[in-house]
């Protein structure tokens, strides 16, 4: 057999011949879209030149260093958010993305602060998951007024809108998980409350409405204080420790923050882990294992792969048009598993 020629690439891609040599010349005037059809058709077709196709569509990509600051990095979920957000940034959207993901131990508003400043005098946008605190905003703040689009994730920072936000409506959250609670338990008893820092406004919005919804739907139940876990599991377990102590007839758990490894290792060692209905945030080993062994009833879950995706279109559009004013904020549907469904 003879090898492919330009003029069977050209059919294969559904283009002029002309194209294909401006292609592989690594001409501007060719769209990113027609170039990826051209390394598509060569890639399918076994081309000689396909080498030469991929550096010159490669070359004549936009080029983007997007920054991203992300909680404690002994966290799963932490770590399966940085993956999925590599492999959106990937992913042929027509740009090439330099990731920097930078995990951080110490959530200090002035470290957080810090670490965003400096993340941003080297990236064209940065996104952030961080509690609300005046020393953050005033950093974000910073950052803005020089140009460089900064989102939010997970947790929004701005509840008017003037931080870009991909994440999930936690006030539904809150109220979905309050509806479960309802369904699932025999009676109205009392419900204990973990939260990671009231601070985080994703936390905060899932505490409203849980309450919106028993007191709207279920004024029989009672909803203790939240306890603050700090985003820590050793300090999830002392506060579900402490629940289980303080009130042998809780009923049920919310946990709303971070810390839930913590608080299923209490509820494991009580022995009570099957009569409390716990809900429980985000799935993974450990929290998919709590459900399978009934320490935890339900889980909704951020779906990570969709989450990355907006996020990554979101930043590549305010950096390419940084002064249009447009909000990139992309409310994701959230997941509900339970034992039966994962």
């Amino acid at each position: 057999m003879t090898r492919p020629t330009i003029p069977d690439l050209a059919e294969a891609a559904g283009v002029s011949v002309a194209t294909v040599n401006r292609v592989l010349a690594g001409a501007k005037n060719v769209r990113a879209a027609t170039q990826v059809l051209v390394q598509e058709a060569a890639e399918r077709i076994g081309f000689y030149g396909l080498g030469t196709i991929q550096a010159k569509v490669s070359a004549s990509r936009p080029r983007y260093r997007f920054g991203f600051l992300l909680l404690q990095p002994h966290r799963q979920f932490y770590q399966n958010v940085a993956a999925a957000i590599r492999e959106a940034a990937a992913a042929d959207i027509g740009v090439e993305i330099d990731v920097r993901i930078e995990f951080l131990d110490d959530l200090s508003p002035q470290n957080t602060a810090a670490r965003a400043l400096a993340l941003g005098a080297e990236c064209d946008s940065i996104c952030i998951t961080s509690a609300v605190h005046p020393v953050v905003i005033q950093a974000v703040e910073t950052l803005q007024s020089q140009g460089l689009p900064v989102f939010a994730l997970i947790a929004q920072l701005s509840a008017a809108g003037l931080v870009h936000y991909v994440g999930l409506d936690n006030w539904k959250v809150g109220r979905t998980s309050a509806w479960a609670i309802e369904g699932l338990c025999k009676k109205p008893g009392k419900i204990g409350i973990l939260m990671g820092n009231p601070r985080y406004r994703n936390q905060e919005m899932n505490e409203s409405g849980f309450r919106s919804y028993f007191r709207e739907h279920a004024p029989d139940f009672t909803l203790l204080e939240p306890l603050s876990t700090f985003e820590s599991s050793a300090v999830a377990e002392e506060m579900t420790e402490k629940l289980l102590n303080q009130h042998p007839d809780l009923t049920s758990l919310f946990v709303s923050g971070g810390g839930i490894t913590g608080a299923m290792a209490a509820l494991r060692a009580s022995g009570r882990a099957s009569e409390l209905v716990v809900v429980g945030y985000d799935l993974m080993d450990s929290t998919r294992a709590g459900l399978l062994d009934g320490t935890l009833k339900v889980v909704i879950a951020h779906p990570l792969r969709q989450l990355a995706e907006e996020l990554i279109k979101g930043m590549v559009r305010a950096t390419r048009s940084p002064n249009d004013g447009v909000n990139y904020t992309r409310i994701i549907p959230f997941q509900i598993y339970t034992r039966e469904n994962i």
